[in-house]
This record gives C-alpha cells, sequence and structure tokens, in this order.
C-alpha cells in the first residue's frame, strides 16, 4: 500500500489524542484520585482488586499492541510499534510483580460476573485495535500508551505501598508518538478515525474503574 506523507497535519493528532485522554481517560475517573485507593487503611487490598483485573485485561498475549503491530501498515511506524510492544511487556512485568506481592485478590461478590465483564471489555478492544479502518488501531494503541500513565500512577500507588522498586517506563515518549502521527498518510477523515478507535479503547478502560470501584462498594457493604 503506497502512501503519501503529509508536509503538514491538517491537524494536531497527537495534541487531539492527548487532550481525549485527559478527559474521558482513567486520569479523569473519581475512583483513580479515590481516598479508598490511595490513602485509606484498606487501601491494599483494593490495589490488589485493581492489579489482578488489569492482569485480566491486558495480561493476555499477544497484547493489544502486538496486534496492532501486526497490522501496521506504515514502515515509518516500525520501531515506534517495536518499542511499544517491548516497552508494554516490561509492563506486564513489572504488574505481575505486584500481584506476587500483593497476593490474591480480595474476595467480593460477583466474581463470575466481573470476568464476564472483562472479558467483554478485551474482545471489544481487541476488535478495534483489528479495525479494516485505518487510524482505527492506531487510535486505540495511542490511547493506551497515553492512559497508561494514569494506570501506571496507580500501580506506583501499589508498589510504594507494598515495598516494591518503581521501575522507569519504557513505553515511547509522546514526542516519538506525536511524531509518528504528525506524519501519517494523506486519509480523509483521519481524525475521527483516529479518534473513533482512542475513545472506543478509553471506553473500555473508563468501564474497568467502573467495574473496580462496584467491587470496592460491594466489599464494604458486606
Amino acid at each position: 500500500m503506497s502512501f503519501v506523507a503529509l508536509q503538514t497535519a491538517p491537524a494536531d493528532f497527537g495534541e487531539m489524542l492527548v487532550a481525549l485522554t485527559a478527559s474521558e481517560g482513567s486520569a479523569s475517573h473519581p475512583y483513580t484520585h479515590s481516598y479508598e485507593l490511595n490513602a485509606d487503611p484498606l487501601a491494599t487490598r483494593h490495589l490488589a482488586d485493581v492489579l489482578h483485573l488489569l492482569s485480566m485485561l491486558h495480561g493476555p498475549q499477544p497484547g493489544l499492541i502486538e496486534l496492532g503491530g501486526e497490522r501496521n501498515v506504515l514502515p515509518e511506524a516500525a520501531d515506534w510499534f517495536r518499542q511499544a510492544a517491548a516497552g508494554f511487556a516490561a509492563e506486564r512485568h513489572y504488574l505481575t510483580q505486584l500481584i506476587v506481592a500483593a497476593g490474591p485478590a480480595p474476595s467480593t461478590p460477583g466474581e463470575a460476573d466481573t470476568a464476564a465483564a472483562i472479558l467483554d471489555q478485551r474482545r471489544a478492544m481487541e476488535t478495534i485495535v483489528c479495525s479494516d479502518r485505518f487510524g482505527c488501531g492506531l487510535g486505540a494503541i495511542v490511547a493506551l500508551i497515553l492512559d497508561w500513565q494514569a494506570i501506571r500512577s496507580v500501580l506506583d500507588t501499589a508498589a510504594t505501598r507494598i515495598g516494591i522498586r518503581v521501575p522507569v517506563s519504557q513505553l515511547p515518549s509522546e514526542d516519538a508518538t506525536a511524531h509518528i502521527l504528525a506524519n501519517l498518510p494523506i486519509q480523509p477523515r483521519l481524525d475521527r478515525t483516529l479518534s473513533f478507535g482512542a475513545r472506543q479503547l478509553l471506553l473500555q478502560h473508563r468501564g474497568l474503574w467502573d467495574v473496580l470501584e462496584a467491587r470496592k462498594e460491594a466489599r464494604l457493604a458486606r
């Protein structure tokens, strides 16, 4: 497939997706900033639940970034995808370390419903990442990497509480990601397909936080 790179992007796709992630992603969900998750005496218990459900969502392999990389048609984005995949593999390893240290997930009513919900979310994310519409999959992958900054903050809170060293993230920088987005090929309504893919990914992340908050309430109500 042959593309012509944009000399001057009609929109700053990097800024667009950063703003979208900030307004619709994990950082905007009240549970990520809540007292119960960050300072409550029971916070370690709630954080363990976060770790286990995150692993259910993002632990399966091949991961979303690998799936997106397999469908990448832009040679200039190949190195970015490789760095993103390697960086996210390191994040999965970090998550595994935290789970081992934190112990089992807290007993919570509705475990079967939770497992089904997470499986549905994973399928929805895989569908958008594997979309044939140019820009959808990339928008979702970029949103995952950008939104992981807020998720990483929660992981680091857990690490501090349970005594695990916080590693440096190896995911692509915002500048590297912005460079890829600024040199995308000319396509009609590319801003719409990028933002659609990003929004679908962010919707699943917010759904995860909804589930986690509901599980916290269910535990406290017992």
